[in-house]
């Protein structure tokens, strides 16, 4: 005989035990993922190396959401065609597969709606119904834009789930909350990158600068009767003016005085090629004319087109009085 509760008691205490259930579930989810955030935070925040914080961030995603593979994607705004540049990728040892990359497509949805995606069959995604490239293998994604104050900076992404039915709403809002506090510790990283290439582009160009100045003439020459000057300050860390004295047989002195193309470093290089070539050919007691005749010819011989120097060379015989040039 089937025992019936007439006061409803065994109902409503089982629907409670239920719901405490499902809230105990939820706040062990929220515990586990305040774990890996914090987990995440401090791996990321214990380095100043990009390199170093976007392998540990993409370790710690793909260990946690029990992915294949992650992935993270600078944007490189000065570049129109691909502009992710793929700065770290993390596959699981125990899948043995090819690298994983988005594929254009999926890389320009990205751009374009600057918002999660979460897909779990994608060969059938009506969106790229067109084809997905390299992504054949690829069965499931879950990728997150990194926003860094209102600008897109790059993007987090995870492939194929493990287990289960595939990514969740609750690994989305979990990636996009990494993402979210992963984005500016990033941007600082690549700024600090960036600084530091441009101090040591910086010191390079401190020290060319240095060289270039040791080539020009440190001695003025004072032969009897004449008033010689000359002083070079370029306009930019290196340039392509360009005089020199040179002293040559008997009482003759030679004098330059030129211009290469363009600026900086590339005209600081083709200045320091022209004076070898004048400096070689003036000693051998060649004239002007011949000279200029070898310099020009070995100066077309190892340019491009577009490069040239305008320049005046003569010879002063202190003793006559007399300039040939």
């Amino acid at each position: 005989m089937e025992r019936k509760d007439p006061t409803g008691l065994e109902g409503s205490l089982l629907d409670e035990v239920q719901r405490l259930g499902r809230e105990n579930q939820r706040l062990q989810r929220a515990v586990e993922e305040l774990a890996i955030l914090n987990e995440i935070a401090t791996a990321i925040n214990s380095s100043l190396a990009l390199e170093k914080i976007l392998d540990l961030m993409t370790q710690r995603c793909v260990h946690h959401l029990r992915a294949e593979q992650g992935a993270v994607l600078l944007l490189e705004e000065h570049k129109e065609e691909r502009p992710f540049q793929t700065l770290c990728r993390v596959g699981d040892t125990s899948h043995r597969r090819l690298p994983f990359r988005l594929d254009d497509q999926l890389a320009g949805w990205m751009l374009t709606h600057r918002a999660p995606l979460l897909i779990n069959d994608l060969g059938s995604d009506p969106r790229f119904a067109t084809g997905v490239g390299d992504l054949f293998t690829v069965r499931s994604l879950l990728c997150v834009p990194l926003l860094c104050k209102g600008r897109m900076t790059g993007l987090l992404a995870v492939f194929n789930k493990k287990a289960g039915a595939g990514f969740s709403e609750d690994d989305q809002r979990l990636l996009a909350i990494i993402a979210s506090e992963s984005s500016q510790v990033i941007e600082n990283a690549r700024l600090a990158e960036k600084e530091k290439t441009l101090l040591r582009v910086q010191e390079e160009l401190n020290l060319a600068r240095e060289i270039q100045g040791n080539l020009l003439p440190k001695e003025t020459p004072r032969p009897p009767g004449y008033d010689i000057a000359g002083k070079s300050v370029p306009a930019k860390e290196v340039g392509g003016d360009y005089y020199d004295f040179l002293v040559l047989d008997g009482p003759r002195l030679g004098f330059c005085l030129g211009d290469v193309s363009g600026k900086g470093l590339p005209a600081a290089l083709l200045m320091a090629n022209l004076q070898a070539a004048i400096r070689g050919q003036a000693i051998s007691g060649t004239s002007p004319t011949s000279c200029l005749e070898k310099v020009n010819t070995l100066l077309y011989r190892s340019t491009s087109p577009e490069k040239f120097a305008t320049l005046f060379f003569g010879c002063l015989d202190t003793v006559a009085h007399l300039v040939h040039y």
